[in-house]
């Protein structure tokens, strides 16, 4: 068979996101510590870059290469950009904390770089095994981001931990892959939902094949009861490294459970549903109970997510085109209030102090009234308070359950967000109603100033006119 070259068209953004990253990891080798920022400024622009190459290649209509492995779409070039955009804005949050810590060295953007590029491959994916080899590049990227101050112990161990539990959800997810196979013979996803549609959803190897899925799945997000990697791993990791995991990958797993189990398994949609319901409300229950009772804020966030992402399960296990495009929108505005929330961490934070503690916010208001209030803005969008775009993104999931009969776990959906709220209003109430014990002022820099004022004032604009980006979001997934 004969190999043509306009066949790499559909697959040039994750060409030229390889091409990137042994860029910088070839450039840095002839770097001083004091011209990092070469490597810094490379990875910038970059990805911004990437976002016109996205764009100059993508058409309306979905394109199918590599003999069914990769796929091209409007959903996937959504996703796409997002990811582009946002690790931009973290790696831009990270710089002034890892050059206080003599952390700031090429790798960090190399791994990062390998990272985005495992989410695009993972969003591109069109079979199992493409699929796969995303996952691993962007977990093993990860294992080495979070280890990535040698000299943490902490971190160390929560890079080790990360790493076992990652390896038995890969297994899972492998051996869930290859009873599929051998249930279906194929491992492109079209083929398995058409050997699904010929067979019928009885074929007990299949359903068992789904159950390891949604397994390796469940990890990916954090979701409970697969989520004891979360906690440890936040607090563990320097929060520069923190801010990018809480925030890109799970519009990556978002990807990931509509390519597994919507392009893929889409004919078990009634087993995967059921599966996806427990897990949605254990996420809600244990992430919210658990965060109040955090006094560590990078934990907390962390339960937070777990949170959040039993919200986002709720939008695909609708099983609708409202509810995927739901669950994206949910995924996108979760990625940009997280690394909000991480980037105030980051700003309050300094050589030899870490500013993880709750008490470490008490007062910000009279030491930085306009930060405080940004915070402010990002704490009610992650509690789903109006006008800020947390509240359409949990209130446009919720009409996604709603519209398929299930009342009850939209009304489970909004209990455990109100009591969810309590943690959330503890942190402006330390802001706004307590005596500072740290009268430092913030020293990030001008570009981080910037962006976070951009960052916080987004959950309001966005709040307010939320109707464009849920208008790309449901043109995506209908695309």
């Amino acid at each position: 068979m004969q190999f043509e070259t306009s066949s790499l068209i559909p697959v040039l953004p994750e060409l030229y996101l390889l091409a990137l990253a042994c860029t910088v990891l070839l450039v840095d080798l002839f770097l001083k510590q004091e011209q990092r920022i070469i490597s810094y400024g490379i990875a910038q622009i970059g990805l911004l870059l990437a976002v016109g190459v996205t764009l100059a290649t993508g058409g309306n209509e979905p394109q199918v290469v590599f003999d069914g492995s990769v796929i091209r779409d409007r959903m996937g070039d959504v996703l796409k950009i997002s990811i582009y955009l946002i690790s931009a804005g973290a790696f831009l949050y990270a710089k002034d904390y890892l050059r206080d810590r003599g952390l700031f060295k090429g790798e960090f953007y190399v791994l990062g770089l390998f990272a985005v590029l495992g989410m695009t491959i993972m969003i591109s994916a069109n079979s199992f095994l493409s699929v796969y080899l995303g996952l691993e590049l962007l977990a093993l990227s990860l294992y080495a981001l979070v280890a990535f101050d040698r000299n943490s112990r902490i971190g160390s161990e929560a890079a080790m931990k990360y790493f076992v539990l990652g390896a038995l959800a890969s297994g899972m997810l492998l051996y869930g892959i290859s009873m599929i196979y051998g249930a279906t013979g194929s491992i492109e996803f079209q083929a398995v939902a058409q050997a699904l549609s010929e067979k019928g959803a009885n074929d007990m190897v299949l359903v068992f094949g789904l159950v390891f899925l949604v397994v390796g799945i469940g990890f990916k997000f954090g979701a409970v009861p697969f989520h004891m990697w979360v906690p440890d791993v936040y607090q563990g990791a320097p929060t520069a490294v923190t801010l990018f995991i809480g925030s890109t990958p799970k519009i990556a797993a978002f990807a990931l459970a509509m390519r597994l189990l919507v392009d893929g398994m889409g004919g078990l949609h009634g087993d995967w549903q059921g599966m996806l319901v427990i897990l949605a409300v254990l996420s809600m229950v244990v992430g919210n109970i658990f965060a109040i009772a955090q006094y560590n804020i990078k934990r907390m966030l962390a339960y937070s997510t777990i949170s959040h992402v039993g919200f986002l399960l709720l939008g695909i296990l609708a099983g609708t085109s409202e509810g995927y495009s739901a669950a994206m929108f949910y995924a996108i505005v979760y990625a940009i209030t997280a690394i909000g929330a991480f980037g105030i961490v980051i700003m309050l934070s300094r050589n030899g102090f870490e500013a993880e503690d709750l008490h470490d916010y008490k007062g910000l208001h009279e030491r930085s009234p306009w930060f405080a209030a940004m915070m402010l803005l990002l704490m009610f969008s992650m509690a789903g308070v109006p006008p800020t775009v947390g509240f359409f993104a949990k209130l446009v999931v919720l009409q996604a359950v709603i519209s398929i009969d299930m009342v009850w776990l939209a009304l489970v959906a909004v209990f455990f967000s109100i009591i969810g709220a309590f943690y959330y209003l503890r942190i402006i109430k330390l802001m706004y109603f307590d005596k500072p014990q740290d009268e430092t002022a913030l020293t990030a820099g001008i570009d981080a100033r910037i962006l976070m004022s951009v960052n916080g004032l987004s959950m309001l604009l966005l709040g307010m006119f939320p109707a464009g980006l849920l208008s790309l979001c449901a043109a995506a997934i209908g695309g």
